[in-house]
């Protein structure tokens, strides 16, 4: 297969509920596109689902690939990763429970193949709209009050000026995922507002559209346990952000290689003191 003008990432957390689902619709959209490729992201998944899609994906003629890891990193890191190793021209990511239905991914895709680097979906933007059924009316209307919150503390911890920094739909050329992805850091929840911030640093134009957004289940929303541990990692982002603008962005990768050279380094000098340990018990001194 030659080079994909587009790739979909899809990161996967224990989604066994929706992996069938999620295989055939994003099957049947790739079956009428053949410039697509799409990327499952299994992070650290423990209910065999991603062993399932690993499954049905090496089963299938469609270019779908899997990627998969033991450990929970986070949908961040899960993000990074897929986006990385995706070999689009344009790469488009959204949540693996398809809230966002693949029609908004390829109005997402024209965005990106009229000439924008970064193209994001805006749940607060006034053509938008959400369906959800009358149960989860009520929800949804202090889900939307959460999403005001989370999204002011964003835009003074971090200057974001967009209303929905957190809609999961995104696309971004190529060129601008290898100049932004290196250096964006947060694995957690937090990726979608580093990726904004880090556009601000480099100079790229963000395009926001509107999106209609389906909630089925409340699974489909972002919990409050999660929107707070969100504002530790904005602090985080806030930080990190702060000494690539004083430093450069250099020193950012120095600071990371450091730290995880001081890691290593820790972990050698634990494993040493205990076989000086036992080797002292072993053979005490006269």
């Amino acid at each position: 297969m030659n080079r994909p003008r587009f790739s979909l990432v899809l990161p996967a957390y224990n989604a066994a509920a929706v992996a069938d689902r999620a295989f055939a619709d994003v099957s049947a959209f790739l079956a009428t596109r053949p410039q697509w490729e799409a990327l499952f992201v299994c992070d650290g998944c423990r209910d065999g689902s991603d062993l399932h899609l690993q499954q049905l994906a090496d089963n299938s003629p469609l270019p779908v690939r899997t990627i998969r890891y033991t450990r929970n990193r986070g949908k961040g890191y899960a993000l990074r990763l897929g986006l990385m190793q995706a070999k689009g021209h344009y790469r488009i990511f959204t949540d693996v429970d398809l809230a966002y239905r693949l029609d908004q991914v390829q109005a997402v895709a024209e965005q990106l193949e009229s000439g924008r680097d970064v193209v994001i979906a805006s749940r607060a933007h006034t053509e938008s709209e959400i369906v959800a059924p009358g149960d989860l009316q009520a929800y949804l209307r202090k889900r939307k009050v959460q999403s005001f919150v989370f999204s002011a503390i964003a835009k003074t911890l971090l200057g974001i000026r967009q209303r929905d920094p957190q809609a999961g739909l995104k696309g971004l050329s190529a060129r601008a995922a290898t100049t932004i992805l290196p250096h964006v850091k947060c694995p957690g929840f937090g990726f979608d507002c580093e990726l904004i911030v880090a556009c601000k640093y480099f100079g790229i134009a963000i395009q926001e559209v509107p999106v209609t957004v389906h909630y089925e289940n409340l699974d489909s929303t972002t919990s409050l346990k999660s929107s707070l541990s969100m504002i530790s990692e904005l602090w985080a982002i806030r930080k990190h952000w702060g000494h690539i603008r004083r430093h450069g962005l250099t020193s950012s990768i120095l600071t990371s290689i450091s730290a995880n050279n001081i890691h290593a380094l820790r972990k050698r000098t634990r494993r040493t003191r205990r076989i000086e340990r036992k080797l002292a018990a072993t053979h005490p001194q006269a």
